[in-house]
């Protein structure tokens, strides 16, 4: 396990930053335990370690640190423990509350176990952890932890409540809330952590107001260096995976296809709402996927309606086989999306207009992608 405390030409920086954040927490709050937003905590991490940001991702990490899979969480613990959510499983309630509760108990670990092998098979990881920044009164306590699956032939001590389940896995012990349709596991105060004390300022509004011109004159270009992307759905209309077409083209009626035929879909809304996002139809450009590995693509088909690559089974032996582990043969479903937590895909647009990347996203992205394009054109 690395301990981030050692890596010395990063972490005295880290501090520093954690330091300053936490000194503005009245910006927030009145309580005597700093508050510092836990996006703010993976950005700062990031930045100071020189790691990959995953957390936009919303796989099972929030960052890579040359291939170790880093789960970054900061939470209040006033007592030795303190129960933190690590998975959501929304779409999967109305299946996962008719279990009883030795059945839940097996069904959520293993739901829980298959989204940590997808986040180390998408961005090639080996080995992980979390990094915790915990708060008390006027105290950041930071220290590494296990990042373990759950080890499924040892849960016990299963019990149940109007309200949840609870087991143990012989190494830490986890909760599954009904209502929330979220697990959590027991985070564990170990004896040898790193303390920060926090001087949080009375009046941070005052030092903020100091600040405004430089605020104001970094705005313009923090805006203008954005990156453009789409988010893509793998699924059709009515959020159904089609047996014939898109990731089962394969599939097709007519002449004899190839396992590897697939495509992605690019919605008419995508079109209109990003005309010049992608290049016309037929021409490449290279498509970076999470791992490095570097794609010859182009929008296809009438309607330019398609994402495929050249060669086509390129893009399918990555996210067919690899990251949905499915054999040649067997049907894309939106059931196994769910199950792994997502459902599209998101295109970045490098600042070489021809070097795009892509990635995965959570279930209902690209509903919140819609959603937030028009909220913009109000």
């Amino acid at each position: 396990m690395i301990d981030f405390t050692q890596e010395i030409q990063y972490f005295s920086q880290y501090k520093r930053l954690l330091e300053v954040m936490a000194q503005l927490s009245k910006l927030f709050s009145d309580n005597s335990v700093p508050f510092i937003n836990y996006r703010v905590v993976e950005n700062l991490f990031c930045r100071c370690f020189n790691a990959e940001n995953l957390s936009r991702s919303d796989t099972a990490f929030d960052a890579r640190f040359n291939k170790t899979g880093i789960g970054i969480k900061t939470f209040i613990i006033n007592k030795q423990t303190s129960y933190e959510k690590i998975a959501e499983f929304n779409n999967l309630s109305s299946k996962l509350n008719t279990l009883n509760k030795s059945d839940l108990a097996l069904s959520v670990s293993n739901y829980r176990n298959d989204r940590i092998t997808l986040a180390k098979r998408l961005y090639g990881i080996t080995n992980s952890q979390y990094h915790i920044v915990a708060r008390q009164n006027s105290k950041l306590l930071l220290f590494e932890t296990d990042y373990d699956t759950i080890s499924i032939d040892e849960i016990d001590r299963i019990k149940q409540t109007d309200k949840s389940i609870s087991f143990c896995d012989g190494k830490h012990s986890y909760r599954y809330s009904f209502s929330k349709s979220t697990l959590y596991r027991e985070f564990v105060l170990p004896n040898n952590v790193h303390t920060i004390d926090i001087n949080i300022l009375d009046d941070p509004f005052s030092l903020l107001l100091k600040f405004q011109s430089d605020l104001k004159s970094h705005h313009h270009s923090i805006v203008s260096n954005q990156l453009q992307y789409v988010i893509l759905p793998l699924y059709g209309k009515d959020r159904i995976i089609y047996p014939k077409s898109g990731l089962n083209q394969w599939n097709a009626s007519g002449r004899k296809r190839d396992f590897g035929e697939m495509y992605i879909p690019i919605p008419r809304e995508i079109h209109k709402l990003h005309p010049h996002f992608f290049p016309k139809r037929d021409k490449s450009f290279s498509l970076r996927i999470p791992t490095g590995e570097v794609f010859t693509a182009k929008v296809c088909q009438d309607n330019e309606k398609a994402l495929m690559t050249n060669p086509n089974k390129s893009l399918s032996d990555w996210l067919l086989r690899y990251v949905l582990q499915l054999e040649e043969g067997e049907l894309a479903t939106i059931e196994k999306l769910d199950t792994l937590g997502f459902d599209s895909v998101i295109i970045i647009k490098s600042e070489n207009d021809n070097e795009y990347l892509i990635d995965v996203r959570k279930t209902g992205s690209y509903e919140n992608f819609l959603s937030n394009q028009a909220d913009k054109s109000l």
